[in-house]
């Protein structure tokens, strides 16, 4: 739920008098020196991204085409197979078969930031997701939005530090959730700029009811926008990458940053009620083909 909303009673006296609570005062602490080493090393990174023509935001244009047989492709290898697989109870780099995986209930992003994020970018920031959760919930048809209360798809912008101390409060917001993974997920190499993680019940695997998103604070601007584009797509469930996807976020070759008209499609694919959930590759196959041919008509 994200806000009970009550009505005034109709006694109520000099109601301009009610006032809102006012919002705790944002506490800032200077970043430590690990923090400051790392926010000059991804300032860096970006800068060569940009001097090779990567992190585009232009969506894609008329030197990317893809056809309908590359869509029907790139949403299998997507949004039907996994980047990573459980084993042992950890999460290892093995790309496995999957199922076709979405959200069924509304999402609620809820947002929350370390103390070393100044508040003109956490006021930035939230108006950035808020803007991109209206676009989701448009492409996608399910209802996609933030929230100021408890979310059920938390994205928490973290220093290093916080982020290696981050696991008993992630414990909290995804109750069950196993200590391994805990320690798993808040032990994020350099090269990982941000990671996201979705999770589902026993008995109803192939819905979510609640995801993570772990965004460093350490990014500049654009690669921090970046990592809210895909780790939130992904946490959807676009739970792939493939180097053969373009113009696509979903490629780890850096060049889009912001989700594009592809992208777009194979949200539109995946939250297509005709594609039934738990569908294996042979299985969504058919149906994706005839949702690609509806989603691009005449073009090849």
């Amino acid at each position: 739920m994200i806000l009970a909303a009550c009505e005034e009673p109709v006694t109520s006296p000099r109601p301009e008098q009610r006032t809102a609570p006012k919002p705790a005062p944002v506490v800032q602490v200077e970043p430590s020196e690990r923090s400051k080493e790392l926010s000059s090393y991804y300032a860096r990174v970006q800068q060569q991204l940009l001097t090779q023509g990567l992190l585009r935001t232009d969506g894609g244009g008329i030197d990317t085409p893809f056809s309908k047989r590359q869509l029907v492709e790139n949403f299998i290898q997507i949004g039907v197979f996994n980047e990573f697989t459980l084993v042992d109870g950890l999460y290892t780099n093995a790309r496995s078969e999957g199922r076709v995986q979405r959200w069924e209930k509304p999402v609620n992003i809820s947002m929350q930031f370390g103390d070393a994020v100044t508040p003109e970018i956490r006021k930035q920031d939230r108006q950035t997701v808020a803007n991109y959760a209206r676009r989701l919930g448009r492409v996608t048809g399910n209802r996609v939005a933030t929230t100021s209360g408890r979310g059920n798809f938390h994205v928490a912008v973290l220093t290093v530090d916080e982020i290696e101390a981050f696991g008993p409060q992630l414990m909290r917001l995804i109750p069950g959730l196993d200590a391994g993974i805990a320690a798993q997920i808040t032990s994020m190499p350099r090269p990982i700029y941000c990671a996201v993680y979705a999770f589902s019940d026993a008995d109803k695997p192939d819905s979510f009811h609640s995801a993570v998103a772990i965004i460093r604070a350490e990014h500049p601007d654009l690669l921090r926008r970046s990592c809210y584009h895909e780790e939130i797509a992904q946490g959807l469930g676009l739970s792939n990458d493939s180097p053969a996807a373009r113009p696509s976020i979903f490629n780890d070759d850096d060049e889009f940053a912001l989700l594009t008209r592809h992208d777009e499609l194979l949200l539109q694919i995946l939250y297509d009620k005709r594609l039934p959930l738990g569908a294996t590759p042979r299985e969504a196959r058919p149906v994706i083909e005839v949702l690609a041919s509806e989603l691009l008509g005449g073009e090849s």
